[in-house]
């Protein structure tokens, strides 16, 4: 089945940089769209980052300029690279994917990530 895992998360400065890693197995990686969402305290889910099966980024423009999706289709993980990061960058973030086979959003566990100011 489908599994999305999440690392990296941790305490930071602002300022500081932290890799989130997310390690996915079940499915076709390499032809898959990947999402990186967060979900601060009190608030709703928030799409950061998505990058496409060719490669192609998009952001959310309170990211852009700072943090980098990438993908690495041998190992099946898909990375974030935040840096400059800000005390409203705090969240829980979360890696997605989903299926148009059967039309189901797939999520992992989350890792937080906490900027401290």
């Amino acid at each position: 089945q489908v599994q999305l895992v999440e690392s990296g998360g941790g305490l930071v400065e602002s300022g500081g940089s932290l890799r989130l890693s997310c390690a996915a197995s079940g499915f076709t990686f390499s032809a898959a769209t990947m999402r990186w969402y967060r979900q601060a305290p009190g608030k709703g889910r928030e799409l950061v980052a998505v990058i496409r099966d060719g490669g192609i980024t998009e952001y959310t423009g309170s990211v852009r300029g700072r943090f980098t999706i990438s993908r690495d289709n041998v190992r099946s993980t898909v990375h974030l690279q935040m840096n400059s990061l800000k005390p409203e960058d705090t969240a829980v973030y979360y890696c997605n994917t989903y299926s148009g086979a059967n039309y189901r959003n797939y999520w992992g566990q989350g890792t937080q990530v906490t900027v401290s100011s």
